[in-house]
């Protein structure tokens, strides 16, 4: 994990695996900030889907008992979306490194598609 300072916050991106594993333990909360398109054709299995467009870093709840991570498709919206609410007062909030396309690279398992049906299923 990396952490940059900002201001008095800390912005943390966090790699794939690192964020698999702490999914896994339910130690996090995983928010897809992408459009709705976008999840419903593929997304990570137990992601919450809060698009960038009507994020509001007030409703978010804290994080005493889970970090929030935010994802998108490359990392660039995710992170966006966590400095925008590290304007608005969160002292510490991570999003992942490189996005979705570096969860389907690092072969993870996620929910697609199935091209020949319109159907949602389990890639491994």
């Amino acid at each position: 994990m990396k952490t940059e300072e900002v201001g008095q916050a800390h912005l943390e991106t966090w790699t794939v695996d690192e964020v698999q594993d702490a999914f896994k333990k339910n130690e996090i909360v995983l928010i897809d900030v992408r459009t709705p398109q976008e999840y419903m054709f593929e997304h990570i299995p137990g992601a919450l889907l809060l698009p960038m467009s009507f994020l509001q870093c007030a409703s978010l709840p804290g994080q005493s008992d889970k970090r929030i991570v935010f994802h998108c498709g490359s990392g660039m919206r995710s992170e966006k979306v966590a400095r925008k609410c590290i304007e608005e007062g969160f002292a510490r909030i991570a999003h992942m490194e490189g996005g979705f396309g570096a969860w389907k690279g690092a072969k993870k398992p996620y929910i697609g598609t199935n091209m020949a049906t319109g159907a949602p299923q389990m890639v491994d």
